[in-house]
C-alpha cells in the first residue's frame, strides 16, 4: 500500500506537468495558426518575436497585436476489456493568449520588441468518481513566457535576433487517495505550486531571393522548478493513518520543457499566393524522470521518483495564404505532431498520441492602422490503447480532440 500511494503521489504531479508539455500549445500567432502554425521562414508580423526573432528586423511597421485562442479540449476513456467503464473529461474553457509589440530604429535595421505568450497550459478535469480517480481528479497548469527581443539586419538579405525568456508557471493537481473514512468519504490530496525559470529564443532569417526566404529558430530548454509547493491531504483521522500524511508538507519538483529547433521556408508563389513549410525538432529526450522531494516523511518516505523516458519527435507544418485584395487575405494549413510518449507511459494527464491539426484563417484591414486576424484549428489525436505499466498511469484506451477558434487585433503606427 505504501509503495502504491507514493507512486501515485509522485506520478500524478509529474504527469500533470508533462500533460502541458506533451500538449504543447501551438497557438502563438493568429496568422501563423491559420497556416498550420508555420511561420519561421516568413517575416509576417510582430509574432516573429516567437516564431523567429531574426525575422523581426524585416517588419517595416511599428505595431502591437493582442490575440486569444479559446481552447475546447475533450478527452474520452474506456477501460480495458472485459471491462466496459467509460469516462469523459469536463474541462473548462482554456484561454491561451498572445501579446506582441515592436518598434524599429537605426534606419529600420534594428528593431526591439516584447512578447507575452502561453506556450504551455491547460486544464483536465476527470472528476472524482471515474475509474482512474486515484491517478487524477483535476489538473490546472498555467505557464506565461515573457520575452524581450532585439533583432538586427546585418545585410539586405540576412538578419538575426534573440531574446531572453522569463517563464512564470503555476500548477494545481488533485486526486483521490485509496483510503476511506467511516462516513465513506475517500482520501484526497491537492498539490499546488509556482515556478519561475529562464531560457532564450534566437533566430536567423535569410531572404535568399525576391520570392524565397529561409528561417532557423532555436528555443532553449526551460527547466521549470517548483519550490516549496504545498501538499494538502484529506485522509481518515485515525492516528495511524493521519500521521502518515502530515499537515504542512511542502515539496520541490523539476520539469525540463524541451528545446525546439525549427527550419522554415517561405515561398511567394505568385503575387497573391504565399506558401510556408516548417520542420520542428522537439528534444523531448531531455525528459527522463522527475523527482519529488518532500519536507516531511509522507507515507514512509520523503521523496518519490518516476521514469518517463520521452523520445525526440518532429512536427511537420505546411500552410498557404491567398491575398484576395490588399485588405483581405485567407489562409489554410495543416500539421502532423508526433507523440513523445512511448508505449507503457500513457497517463490520464497526458493521453498523448500522434495528432493531425487542420486550420483556416483570415485577415481584414479595418483601417489604415487597425487590422483583424482570425483563425480556427481542429486538432485530432489518434485513439491510443496502453497498459500504462511503466508510468503508474491508468490502463485503457484514450481519445482526444480540440476545437480552437482564435482572434487578434493589431494596430500599426
Amino acid at each position: 500500500m505504501r509503495a502504491k500511494l507514493l507512486s501515485i503521489l509522485g506520478g500524478t504531479l509529474l504527469s500533470g506537468m508533462t500533460y502541458a508539455g506533451g500538449f504543447q500549445v501551438n497557438l502563438q500567432g493568429q496568422k501563423q495558426i491559420g497556416m498550420g502554425h508555420a511561420g519561421v521562414g516568413l517575416a509576417r508580423d510582430q509574432a516573429s518575436i516567437f516564431f523567429n526573432p531574426g525575422a523581426l528586423a524585416r517588419i517595416r511597421q511599428n505595431g502591437v497585436q493582442v490575440g486569444v485562442s479559446p481552447l475546447i479540449a475533450k478527452i474520452a476513456y474506456q477501460e480495458p476489456e472485459p471491462g466496459n467503464t467509460t469516462a469523459k473529461t469536463d474541462n473548462p474553457l482554456g484561454t491561451p493568449f498572445q501579446v506582441y509589440g515592436s518598434y524599429g530604429f537605426a534606419n529600420d535595421k534594428a528593431r526591439v520588441g516584447i512578447g507575452v505568450y502561453t506556450p504551455y497550459g491547460s486544464t483536465v478535469n476527470w472528476g472524482d468518481t471515474w475509474q482512474g480517480r486515484y491517478g487524477l481528479n483535476e489538473l490546472t497548469l498555467r505557464a506565461i513566457f515573457i520575452q524581450p527581443t532585439f533583432s538586427y539586419a546585418l545585410t539586405d538579405k540576412l538578419s538575426v535576433g534573440a531574446g531572453p525568456i522569463i517563464a512564470l508557471g503555476h500548477v494545481n493537481l488533485q486526486r483521490s487517495i485509496p483510503l476511506q473514512a467511516a462516513n465513506g468519504q475517500e482520501g484526497h490530496v491537492e498539490l499546488d505550486g509556482n515556478a519561475v525559470s529562464y531560457g532564450f529564443n534566437a533566430g536567423i532569417y535569410f531572404q535568399a531571393t525576391e520570392n524565397l526566404s529561409v528561417g532557423l529558430n532555436y528555443r532553449s530548454k526551460v527547466k521549470m522548478e517548483v519550490k516549496d509547493g504545498d501538499a494538502t491531504f484529506r485522509v481518515p483521522s485515525a492516528a495511524p493513518i493521519a500521521s502518515r500524511f502530515p499537515a504542512g508538507t511542502q515539496f520541490d519538483a523539476t520539469l525540463p520543457l524541451p528545446a525546439n529547433i525549427t527550419l522554415g521556408l517561405g515561398l511567394r508563389a505568385t503575387d497573391q499566393l504565399t506558401l510556408a513549410a516548417d520542420v520542428q525538432f522537439v528534444q523531448w529526450s531531455a525528459y527522463k524522470s522527475l523527482r519529488f522531494d518532500y519536507t516531511q516523511t509522507v507515507n514512509g518516505s520523503n521523496f518519490s521518483e518516476n521514469a518517463r523516458n520521452y523520445q525526440d519527435v518532429f512536427i511537420y507544418r505546411l500552410g498557404g495564404e491567398y491575398a484576395v485584395s490588399d485588405q483581405f487575405q485567407v489562409r489554410a494549413g495543416a500539421y502532423l505532431d508526433q507523440s513523445p510518449v512511448k508505449d507503457g507511459y500513457l497517463t490520464p494527464e497526458t493521453p498523448d498520441a500522434n495528432a493531425l491539426g487542420l486550420s483556416v484563417g483570415l485577415s481584414y484591414q479595418l483601417t489604415e492602422k487597425l487590422g483583424l486576424d482570425a483563425s480556427f484549428l481542429y486538432l485530432n489525436r489518434k485513439k491510443r490503447t496502453d497498459a500504462a505499466d511503466l508510468s503508474g498511469g491508468v490502463p485503457g484506451t484514450f481519445k482526444s480532440v480540440g476545437y480552437i477558434p482564435g482572434i487578434a487585433i493589431n494596430y500599426n503606427f
